[in-house]
């Protein structure tokens, strides 16, 4: 059982059933440059700074490597690939009031997708908080032995 520091692998080649479509007001797409600065500041609002951290990398790779569920001007969620490493999915987060709903899924398939597309077979999703979730849409299986992966040793912000 994965306790929130082991990795999952993903299979980008035998992926499970896409989910059932959004509701028709919820747009996923990647970002474009005038709205970076408000994704990671409003990933900071909601998550951490180290998300926020990640989110930039994913911003600043060509092509953006970070996607996010928009409903008219408000932000749901995000998730990004090639953040923390090559290969890595995350992370991922929605707003509390808005799971349940499909976005993060939607979130996930479109990250995954986006590898699949330019070459990976494979994809990391490092340091599990939510491996159900992670099981039930890309059908990732824990990596034995991966804790604590590519975050050990990692600098951390002090919890606030």
């Amino acid at each position: 059982m994965v306790t929130g520091d082991m990795d999952m692998l993903i299979k980008l080649y035998d992926l499970p059933a896409a989910p059932p479509p959004l509701a028709s007001d919820i747009t996923v797409r990647k970002p474009i440059g005038p709205e970076h600065d408000l994704v990671t500041t409003w990933i900071t609002e909601h998550f951490s700074r180290g998300w926020a951290s990640e989110a930039g990398v994913a911003l600043a790779n060509r092509p953006v490597s970070l996607f996010i569920a928009t409903r008219a001007d408000a932000l749901l969620g995000f998730c990004c690939y090639d953040a923390t490493a090559r290969g890595f999915v995350g992370p991922i987060g929605v707003l509390e009031t808005t799971r349940g709903t499909g976005v993060g899924a939607h979130l996930l398939r479109a990250c995954v997708t986006d590898m699949r597309t330019i070459g990976y077979g494979y994809g990391v999703v490092g340091y599990v908080g939510a491996a159900d979730f992670f099981r039930k849409v890309a059908g990732a299986v824990e990596i034995e032995g991966s804790s604590p992966g590519v975050y050990g040793g990692m600098l951390r912000f002090p919890r606030q």
